[in-house]
């Protein structure tokens, strides 16, 4: 079997150090496994775009398209302006290499504190599928008489029935495969965006007829958050738009534990898949050794997973599992109690003592 060829950008920050942990762990379980990963680092970031000018070149971007999968750290450079690398790379990588999916898991493991009351790990078990790649992301718009009391702006949403149609039928089939309450919610504004959810809802439901084997349901966005709150077990598999999918996992993340514990995947089913853990830079604290790797390393899991290494990926979960349980106890407290390369250390050996 040839390696798995892996782009690496380790991004700014302390995404090096966090992707660094992702890394080490994938090695030993492919090791474990029987299979090889090659990884490739790129530089592109916030540093490479001081120096350079550069954010991210066609030549860059064909040379990924190229790879297996794409294993992100973090963008965002305290010297470059907000929305120059975001857009740049991360949404630039999205639209390019047509990322149509993103693929959020909110899990609560066990030992991690929700600000939840009453609710456990067997309540907050579900996953978001966001729409990608269409929607207001799109940049569809613009301005008029910029800077004068009449100024106009205005930002479209794009929605295309091919863009959508895949986009739900990712869900159905996600929903099918991840069995378990086998329920896909729509989360939408039927009521409001009369247009773009009216396309949305019938797409929804005529797809629904080739999957019998799957409940449907559907809720307001705004219906969703408060759900999500106080009755997160209502949900399996929530399916949604480019900007509501944006909102409502970042309100799941917390409910999971924190941004610390979250990871996602930009998918292209039959392309190249971006995995990257959903917190952000944190320049301050970079080069410390002080921040939380786990979710690097259950992007790793997840992008071990979609190239189907599947007991490669359960082996990673199980360990990281183990670890919050049993070793971050302090989590809740914002404390890890290890450096950043420990944890990672941590999930190695605990993977080690499991087989």
């Amino acid at each position: 079997m040839a390696p798995y060829k892996i782009a690496v950008i380790p991004g700014d920050g302390t995404g090096p150090e966090v992707v660094a942990e992702g890394i080490k762990v994938v090695k030993h379980v492919a090791e474990k496994c029987h299979f090889q990963c090659e990884f490739d680092y790129f530089k592109n970031g916030g540093d490479h775009y001081k120096a350079t000018g550069e954010i991210l070149s066609d030549d860059t971007i064909n040379k990924l398209s190229t790879y297996d999968a794409i294993y992100l750290g973090a963008i965002g450079h305290p010297d470059v302006q907000p929305g120059i690398l975001e857009k740049g790379i991360l949404l630039k990588l999205r639209f390019e290499l047509d990322q149509y999916i993103n693929l959020r898991p909110v899990k609560l493991y066990e030992g991690v504190e929700t600000p939840i009351k009453n609710k456990g790990p067997e309540e907050i078990d579900f996953v978001v599928v966001r729409e990608n790649t269409e929607g207001l992301y799109a940049g569809a718009g613009g301005n008029l008489k910029k800077g004068t009391p009449d100024e106009v702006a205005v930002q479209e949403s794009i929605n295309t029935r091919k863009g959508v149609e895949r986009c739900i039928r990712y869900a159905f089939e996600f929903c099918q495969k991840r069995n378990k309450e086998k329920k896909l919610t729509l989360c939408g504004k039927t009521n409001v965006l009369t247009y773009a959810f009216d396309l949305w809802e019938r797409t929804f439901y005529e797809v629904a007829k080739d999957y019998p084997d799957i409940k449907t349901d559907y809720a307001h966005v705004d219906a969703i958050c408060m759900w999500m709150v106080k009755n997160p077990e209502w949900f399996d598999v929530i399916v949604t738009d480019n900007m509501f999918g944006d909102i409502i996992t970042d309100l799941a993340a917390m409910i999971q534990g924190g941004m610390g514990i979250a990871a996602g995947g930009n998918i292209h089913p039959q392309g190249v898949s971006m995995f990257e853990p959903i917190g952000g830079s944190a320049p301050k604290y970079t080069g410390k050794q002080m921040i939380n790797p786990i979710a690097a390393i259950s992007a790793a899991q997840l992008m071990l997973d979609t190239l189907g290494q599947n007991d490669a990926a359960q082996m990673i979960e199980s360990a990281v599992m183990n670890v919050i349980k049993n070793d971050l106890k302090d989590l809740a407290a914002g404390k890890m109690g290890y450096t950043t390369s420990e944890v990672g250390d941590l999930v190695v050996n605990t993977i080690n003592a499991a087989v």
